[in-house]
Order: C-alpha cells, then structure tokens, then sequence
C-alpha cells in the first residue's frame, strides 16, 4: 500500500506561482513512477506531469514551459512548480504513484488550485 498527501493548493491571481507538494508513505521503495493530474469542473482528469525514479518527466501540452515537476526520493515527495498560472490551470490537482511490479496506481486526495482575478 501507497498513502499519498498533497499539500500547497490554493487561491492565486492569474500571472502568479504555486508550488504543490505530494508526501508518499508506505511502500515508496517501490514506487516507479510519480506524477500530477488535474480535473477541472465539467471535464476528464488530464495529465499534467509526471516523473521517473530515474528523474525521466514527461508534461502535458498545456503546462510545457510553466511547470516543472521534481522528486526527492529521499523525502519520498514530489513537487509541482507552476508558474505563470492561467485561470484555465483551475482545478483539483491529484498526485499519483505508480507501481510497475503489479501493476497498481495510488492516487492521494486532491488539492484545489484555483486562478481568478
């Protein structure tokens, strides 16, 4: 079993940053993959960014050049950057963790981030 808990949401003025974090316990060791997803009122969870053990990412189109997701295997915590938020990056932001040996997704309890002006 994975326990995933996010932190740093909140409300912010178009044009500003937000940095979210997600705290993983149990069996971190095993963990492959870690990563952010968001769903906005009315639509399908979407990607937003993920991250390797090796420190591999990958970002979905509408982040690319604003957010940078890191990991700290040490802390088992993984951390979303977000700059230049946009009042469409409004939406309850999830992290996840992905373990290939089983294979099994973990998802924690979701942060509101919402951009408005």
């Amino acid at each position: 079993q994975v326990q995933l808990v996010e932190s740093g949401g909140g409300l912010v003025q178009p044009g500003e940053s937000l940095r979210l974090s997600c705290a993983a316990s149990g069996m971190t060791s095993s963990i492959n993959v870690m990563g952010w997803y968001r769903q906005a009122p009315g639509k399908e969870r979407e990607l937003v960014a993920i991250i390797t053990s090796r420190g591999i990412t990958n970002y979905g189109d509408s982040v690319k050049g604003r957010f940078t997701i890191s990991r700290d295997n040490a802390k088992n915590t993984v951390y979303l950057e977000m700059n230049s938020l946009k009042p469409a990056d409004t939406a309850v932001y999830y992290c996840q963790a992905y373990i290939s040996a089983y294979p099994i997704y973990y998802w924690g309890q979701g942060t509101q981030v919402t951009v408005s002006s």
